[in-house]
């Protein structure tokens, strides 16, 4: 069975597509912010995006979820920014990436409208100038955030039948 990670910076619908594909698939669902040790919460609502050695735990704990789910299949969310920290993420398993991709002020603009999360609009251009695209020996998909979440769900999932 594979994992899907859903993946995009903050503010382009992980939570939203990613509860709704888990769903429909009938599998387990893991939202990346639970697996944030309370230092990188603070630090992010304090406006200072996190560095590779803050992610580095938060990336591992993740990447046991997918494991303990590989043979159950499962759905869990991750900002997955760089190709290393996907790498760590796929770490031997099966992983199918849902990235969900999406213009600057429409994410900003979803982010500012959400209410409850820690995450500060001021981090959105550092996570975009972080944020490195699919390479070719990753498997997954390119979803545009303006279409609705049941589009991206329906796409997700046809082409995820036929990978």
């Amino acid at each position: 069975m594979t994992v899907i990670v859903v993946m995009g910076v903050s503010g382009s619908g992980k939570t939203t597509v990613g509860t709704a594909l888990a769903e429909r698939l009938g599998v387990d669902y893991a939202e990346a912010d639970t697996f944030h040790p309370q230092a990188n919460i603070d630090k992010m609502s304090s406006g200072h995006p996190l560095n590779d050695e803050d992610r580095q735990p938060w990336l591992e704990a993740i990447a046991d979820w997918i494991r303990h789910h590989r043979d159950s299949g499962g759905v869990v969310t991750s900002s997955a920014l760089k190709y290393r920290y996907r790498d760590i993420l796929r770490g031997g398993s099966d992983v199918w990436f849902l990235h969900l991709h999406g213009d600057r002020d429409l994410l900003a603009s979803r982010m500012k409208t959400r209410s409850g999360h820690f995450m500060p609009v001021s981090l959105l251009d550092s996570q975009l100038a972080d944020l490195e695209p699919l390479q070719p020996d990753e498997f997954g998909l390119i979803a545009d955030i303006a279409k609705t979440p049941e589009e991206i769900v329906d796409a997700t999932l046809s082409a995820f039948k036929d990978r």
